[in-house]
């Protein structure tokens, strides 16, 4: 049970959390798409479109800016959750045949997985275009 002082707080805290993972996974595809903040590789390039790392870079990018804005959050979070863990197992288990994420260094998609598994069933929270889009609904 969340107290009356803390219950304040927590449509912010989601916000937050909400809006900094969004920019992170939008970077993440960010790199791969287009060889931003870094790139992929030794080069710093962008990965082929038509590669599944290209696949995965345009998903990020395209739900990231979703999942910040909190549009369709939902649909949006399930389906990056669902991207998250195809990485975690496709690339860090499926390279190595380790499971563990400290052995297969794939912490970081498991954690998105499970932070967008929250956010779709969560959702985004009062401060999102969801929540304006549902408030411009009822006042028709």
């Amino acid at each position: 049970m969340i107290s009356p002082l803390n219950a304040r707080y927590v449509p912010a805290a989601q916000t937050a959390l909400r809006i900094a993972a969004g920019l992170a996974y939008f970077v993440h595809g960010a790199q791969k798409t287009f060889g931003w903040f870094g790139g992929m590789g030794a080069t710093g390039g962008a990965s082929d479109l038509m590669s599944r790392f290209g696949a995965a870079g345009v998903l990020e990018v395209v739900l990231g800016v979703c999942l910040v804005i909190g549009l369709f959050t939902h649909l949006t979070a399930f389906v990056a959750s669902g991207v998250s863990a195809v990485g975690y197992f496709w690339i860090h288990v499926g390279t190595g045949g380790q499971l563990l994420w400290w052995v297969n260094h794939g912490e970081l998609l498991m954690l998105f997985a499970f932070i967008w598994l929250l956010f779709a069933a969560w959702g985004a929270g009062p401060y999102s275009a969801d929540a304006w889009m549902e408030r411009k609904r009822l006042h028709r």
